[in-house]
Parts: C-alpha cells; sequence; structure tokens
C-alpha cells in the first residue's frame, strides 16, 4: 500500500466521532466502489484528469448514492443551474431553427407572390413590390361601395363545349361604411339587349366582346368591357373593376387549401343528383346532404352543376331552381374558400400558399392594380363570412324572373314585370350595393 493510502486512512484523533465515521463507513466505501470500476487508488492520485469512461461510471454511481461527492465536484444541487443552462441552449437553439424556417418560409413565398404578381398584374416582381406598398384609394371608396365583377368560364378546357361562355357572372360589392359584403349571382341564361350585338343571353357578351373588339371609354376592352356594360346598362349599378376567372383555379385552389367544407341543404332528402358530369372529371355528381368535404374537382363539379335531364333520360334531383340552385352554390363554394383562406392552417403555411399563388397567378386576369388589390383583400378579411351575404333573384319569398323563349326556341329567364322592365330588381339590389345614379 501506498503512503498516500495510510495518511487517507489514519484513524486521527479517537476522540473525535466524525473522524472515526469517516475510518469506519466511508472510507471503506469508496474504496469498494472504486476498485469495481477498475480505478488503481495510488494511479488515481497522479493523474490530473480521469478518463471519459471514469467519468461517466463515476456520476452514474454518484447519482445511485453509492458514490459520496469527490472534494472539488459539484453536489447535485451545484449541478442544477448546469443543467437548466443545458435545457436553456437546447430551448434557444430549437427557437433559432423555427424562426430560421419561418423566415425562409416566407421569403419563398414572398418571392413566390412576386413572379404570380407579374402573371396577373404584369410588370416587373422588384416593380410591383414597390407598387404594392404605395398607398391607394379604391374606386367607389369614397362612395361607401366597391363592386367587383367575378366572371368565370372554361377557357382552359377547349373540348368543354361552349367554353369562353361566361356560366358564372357575380357582383361582389364591398360597402366600406358598414364593413359588410355583398355576392349578387346574375343567371346566364337571363336574356338581355347587349349593347350593339342585340338580345342573347347574357352569357353571350363576352365572347361577342371579344369577338367584335369591344372598345369604350369607361370600360376594359374586350369581352369584360362588353359585359360590364350590359350589367349597368340593366341593372344600373356601378362596376369598379373586374376578374375574369377559369375555372382551373377555382379547382386548384381549392386543392391547395386541403378542400372546403360545404353544408348540402337540398329539399331533395337523398341530397344532390346531376347526371352531366363527365365520368373523366368525377361524375356524376352525388352529395348527401349534411356537411361535405370537398375536394378541387368535386368543388368545380358543384360549382357547374344544375341537375338538367340528360340526352339519354338520366334526371338528377336535389336542384329545384336549376340555374338559380347552381348561382347559390357557388356563392356557397367562395365563402367556403373565405373562410379557409383566413383560418391559421394557411395563413401560416408557406407551401400552402405557393399552391395558391400557382394556382392564381395564370388563371385570374384583372384591371385591379396590385396595391388595390391589397386594399381589397384587406376589406374582405375585415368583413369575414359572418358578414358576407347572398343576393339572389329567386326566394322563397319573392321571383324577380320569369322563364322565357329566346330566339330560335332558346330557354331564357327575363324579368318577371317585362322582357325590359329592371325597376324591381333595381329597387332591390341598388340599396345593397349602390347605384349609377349616387
Amino acid at each position: 500500500m501506498s503512503k498516500q493510502f495510510y495518511d487517507y486512512y489514519r484513524p486521527g484523533d479517537e476522540s473525535d466521532p466524525h473522524a472515526r465515521r469517516s475510518i469506519d463507513i466511508e472510507a471503506p466505501q469508496q474504496r469498494a466502489t472504486r476498485r469495481q470500476i477498475g480505478i488503481d487508488l495510488d494511479d488515481e492520485q497522479e493523474r490530473e484528469k480521469p478518463s471519459r469512461r471514469e467519468k461517466k461510471q463515476l456520476k452514474k454511481l454518484r447519482k445511485k448514492g453509492q458514490l459520496p461527492p469527490e472534494q472539488g465536484q459539484d453536489s447535485l444541487e451545484e449541478q442544477q443551474p448546469k443543467k437548466r443552462r443545458h435545457w436553456g441552449r437546447r430551448i434557444g437553439w430549437t427557437l433559432f431553427t423555427i424562426i430560421f424556417i419561418a423566415l425562409i418560409g416566407a421569403g419563398w413565398v414572398g418571392w413566390k407572390f412576386l413572379q404570380e404578381t407579374t402573371k396577373v398584374f404584369g410588370g416587373a416582381p422588384l416593380g410591383n413590390l414597390t407598387k404594392l406598398l404605395e398607398p391607394t384609394t379604391l374606386k367607389g371608396q369614397n362612395t361607401g361601395h366597391v363592386n367587383i365583377l367575378i366572371a368565370g368560364n372554361s377557357i382552359d378546357d377547349p373540348d368543354h363545349a361552349g367554353a369562353s361562355l361566361t356560366d358564372s357572372i357575380m357582383l361582389l360589392s364591398i360597402n366600406t361604411q358598414t364593413k359588410q359584403g355583398y355576392m349578387f349571382s346574375i343567371p346566364r341564361d337571363l336574356w338581355v339587349n347587349i349593347p350593339g350585338e342585340g338580345y342573347a343571353k347574357i352569357n353571350d357578351a363576352y365572347p361577342l366582346g371579344n369577338t367584335d373588339n369591344f372598345q369604350e371609354t369607361g370600360y376594359p376592352n374586350g369581352g369584360m368591357g362588353l359585359l360590364e356594360k350590359t350589367i349597368e346598362q340593366h341593372f344600373q349599378v356601378p362596376i369598379d373593376y373586374y376578374a375574369l376567372v377559369n375555372y382551373a383555379a377555382l379547382k386548384n385552389v381549392v386543392n391547395a387549401v386541403d378542400g372546403i367544407d360545404v353544408n348540402i341543404q337540398s329539399p331533395d332528402s337523398p341530397g344532390f343528383y346531376d347526371p352531366n358530369i363527365n365520368v373523366a372529371d368525377g361524375g356524376p355528381l352525388l352529395l348527401p346532404n349534411g356537411l361535405n368535404h370537398l375536394n378541387g374537382q368535386t368543388t368545380l363539379n358543384l360549382a357547374r352543376a344544375r341537375g338538367d335531364p340528360t340526352s339519354d333520360g338520366r334526371v338528377g334531383y336535389g336542384f329545384p331552381a336549376s340555374d338559380f340552385s347552381r348561382t347559390q352554390h357557388q356563392r356557397q363554394i367562395l365563402v367556403a374558400i373565405q373562410s379557409k383562406m383566413q383560418s391559421a392552417g394557411v395563413l401560416i403555411n408557406p407551401i400552402k400558399l405557393g399552391h395558391v399563388l400557382d394556382g392564381i397567378g395564370t388563371n385570374v386576369t384583372t384591371d385591379l392594380k396590385i396595391n388595390e388589390a391589397r386594399k381589397l383583400v384587406s376589406y374582405v378579411h375585415g368583413i369575414g363570412t359572418a358578414n358576407m351575404q347572398s343576393i339572389a333573384l329567386e326566394s322563397d319569398s319573392k321571383n324577380f324572373l320569369t322563364s322565357y323563349t329566346g330566339t330560335g326556341g332558346q330557354s331564357a329567364l327575363a324579368p318577371a314585370a317585362g322582357l325590359n322592365d329592371y325597376s324591381d330588381i333595381q329597387a332591390y339590389v341598388q340599396p345593397l350595393i349602390g347605384s349609377l345614379n349616387n
């Protein structure tokens, strides 16, 4: 045994009870424990730093209480602050990682947004970024009503019969004073006098305006300009902006937000059935009453469906008002998309936002400038779904339209008051969405 060992285990003063306790209990226990882990007591005194393996084993034994803390080693209480600092570092790195990923995601969405703006608004990405930040006042904002004509067609589907016809026509009206919104659907079969073209269904105005290169001061060039003038002429309501949307945009946006929830309330107990939807498009359309989660294709099918009988004799159900039912569903779809877009699951998800921008970029044409679009979106977001109301020309209390047979036996609709008498309709819609006379 070495001299250091005998010095360590010297009994000391017999009158000191602590010295005896050290000899009888602590020293043998430490010696036995150290021998278990293969540490030579003589060598230990000579080494300044124990090996990593020895440190691990000593730490385990001290945790179990089999080995008391050595002189110069931190006690369990002294080690706690170090442990807290260790977890503090982990939390710090975790937060840093989250923030870093969020910044990367935001940067990607920002760049994606700038790229897509060139498709919708023209210009260059950096120029649009500068324009986006410019303050602006919307047309109609000071009068209290900002009206946007939203028209939908199937121009993205060349195999679709009548692809250029605007089978969806709607006015989105924002009341900038009361913070309310209105969606006014105009039936595609409404028989109207299209300026410079004569009588036809209102959904013919857009392709006719393109074919005849419509140009007139105060209106956009082409088909959307002629459609705007036709609506203003008959309803005497102002139109400030337009957005032409092909049906691919609807499908892509709904898929980008992982679908929408639509509450089907058909007067027929089974729900909806429309045999006109092709099998290639997921048809025929069959939806039960109640809440349905719809993907992009099914949403598109619902937006198009009106339950007409097919040439081979199949009859749909759940669409008692045909085109009126369809326009009602289109408004319902827009509200569902608005609700989903405002949810946290979409707003803070850069991947979903990127897909939404992809769906919009190549499928929407508008005369809104980018800073006007930003301000309009802020108004719509402030309104929320609860204050967005639908305006229909047919309801349980009053029908403003009646069946009409147009040129060549076409099945159409006309004002119930008479072919060109829109006075009742104007008195109904103008207090809600504004008047050209104000």
